[in-house]
């Protein structure tokens, strides 16, 4: 064959240099976008930079936030930063997503917030008017969950080295007596309730960023759950852990609980809340909804003899209305969640290793 002919044929082959893995190889000396993603990229950074950088025993809780001893109180404190794009979206935009996603970390350890900083890195041309909205947001967020905003700072970068706006909150609040909230008391038989749809914050933001309509507008259950906290605590102090399923998905904080435990866990798949609406957007972008982002949900697991009790207060409350119990903790398989099917089958639930939706929080 002549060479004439060959080349053509050479021409066919793709250009492996210039592809792009959906999926981050692991072993990377560099960040990529899945060590933001709240899987087993961002679980690895952690553990093997910041970790040994930082040490100490509080930090080695890596909870949603710090349970610390000051004075003879026991406070909550958390820290987070929101890069969401767009920064408005059906349901909220990144001021009310900043302060719900603090008051909702400190929830997490049990403790009602109290106060939060709040530092804005704005981008050199982003319009005033639209720094006003995201800080009048801000503002009625924290009004609504009674925290007050007692400390900020300002930074401005140049244009093209941002993204508009950024935001860092962080949050202390008191942690009431009697409180214990931590994956490493989870045991066998420990009832697993999740307090809501999943998936409806991660899809609505992506149906605005992308353009993508769904027959109907899907809105962000973006909330302060300080107060569907209290009303379960009131029924029982003995809850053993709580998360919000934000970054990874209710997956991902399955599978953090079922790691830190010790524990396997089971869930039933026809149990988990997931509306139609989500259910056919998902099936649409081929994503899984037990990855995707929520800002107004958690899960619990709850001794088995309260979990009736704690549900119908989760129900009795207007975030928790559709509260559903969804599995449980076993001795088997420990480490792992397995789904079990609406066909009878099971499957393995992992740690996702980046993020299906980027920049959603």
């Amino acid at each position: 064959m002549s060479e004439t002919t060959r080349a053509p044929h050479r021409q066919e082959f793709p250009d492996l240099a210039a592809w792009t893995c959906p999926v981050p190889l692991r072993e990377t000396p560099r960040v990529v976008m899945g060590h933001g993603g709240g899987g087993a990229l961002s679980a690895e950074l952690v553990q093997h930079v910041f970790a040994p950088a930082f040490g100490g025993e509080t930090l080695a809780q890596l909870g949603d936030s710090a349970a610390i001893s000051l004075g003879g109180a026991r406070l909550a404190f958390s820290t987070d930063s929101f890069v969401v794009r767009p920064l408005f979206f059906p349901g909220g935009g990144i001021g009310d997503l900043a302060v719900n996603g603090t008051v909702n970390d400190l929830a997490m350890s049990g403790a009602r917030a109290a106060y939060l900083s709040c530092g804005f890195i704005l981008e050199e041309g982003v319009e005033i008017a639209v720094v006003a909205r995201v800080a009048e947001a801000m503002g009625a967020a924290a009004r609504a969950a009674d925290v007050e905003v007692a400390t900020g700072d300002t930074k401005v970068v140049e244009a093209g080295h941002g993204d508009g706006i950024f935001i860092n909150t962080a949050g202390i609040g008191l942690i009431p007596p009697g409180v214990d909230l931590r994956p490493q008391r989870v045991v066998p038989g420990d009832v697993v309730i999740v307090s809501g749809a999943i998936g409806v914050h991660g899809v609505a933001i992506m149906s605005v960023r992308e353009g993508l309509e769904f027959g109907v507008e899907i809105e962000s259950d973006c909330a302060a759950l300080g107060g569907l906290v209290a009303d379960m605590l009131a029924v029982t102090t003995d809850l053993h852990v709580l998360r919000d399923p934000t970054r990874g998905g209710l997956a991902a904080a399955l599978n953090e609980i079922a790691a830190a435990s010790g524990t396997g866990v089971v869930i039933q798949e026809r149990s988990v809340p997931v509306p139609g609406p989500v259910a056919n957007a998902c099936a649409v972008l081929g994503l899984d909804p037990m990855y995707v982002a929520n800002e107004g949900k958690l899960v619990a697991f709850v001794p088995r003899e309260h979990a009736e009790a704690v549900l119908a207060a989760m129900r009795a409350h207007p975030l928790g209305r559709d509260a559903a119990i969804i599995g449980e903790a076993v001795d088997a398989h420990a480490g792992m969640v397995v789904a079990r099917t609406g066909l009878g089958g099971t499957r393995v639930v992992d740690l996702p290793i980046g993020e299906q939706l980027p920049r959603i929080c």
